[in-house]
């Protein structure tokens, strides 16, 4: 079975669970780092999320992967917060989070520049649009974007 397979298979068994807390379901990953998988599921909530959060969506999630066992490789599940740098996949990320400061990254630079910064400004199914610190406004075609994410200043 493919990564994205699993990935959307997931995602189908963990969305009622989320749902039923009142959780976002944020992403499901399936990788391989070194020679171990992960399967990682991230959830969100108004105020974030705890570690009591995570435990309820894990046994839960826990007891349906055991049952239906739809991964053939051993695998280590982790169920947490995606972070206050949260990366925006989904057009309610992008609402969500329209007027704060985000990163974008691109697969191919720019004018010899990949990561870009500024005021998450909107979106459409094609583009993203910031406001630069300098006040210029640039549009960033979706397909060309490897990563967009909120930022974070201390």
């Amino acid at each position: 079975m493919t990564k994205k397979k699993i990935e959307e298979l997931v995602t189908k068994f963990a969305t009622p669970i989320v749902d039923k807390h009142s959780f976002e379901l944020v992403d499901v990953e399936f990788i391989k780092e070194g020679s171990n998988y992960f399967l990682r599921i991230y959830i969100d909530k108004p105020g974030g999320i705890t570690i009591d959060d995570c435990k309820i969506v894990s046994e839960e999630i826990s007891d349906i992967l055991d049952r239906e066992d739809p991964i053939p490789q051993k695998y280590f599940l982790e169920v947490s917060s995606p972070g206050l740098d949260r990366p925006l996949k989904k057009d309610s990320d992008f609402e969500r989070f329209k007027g704060e400061m985000v990163e974008i990254k691109l697969f191919k630079p720019i004018d010899d520049k990949k990561i870009f910064e500024g005021k998450l400004l909107g979106h459409n199914s094609s583009v993203i649009l910031i406001e630069k610190e300098n006040g210029e406004k640039m549009e960033f075609e979706r397909d060309k974007i490897a990563l967009v994410r909120r930022l974070i200043k201390f």
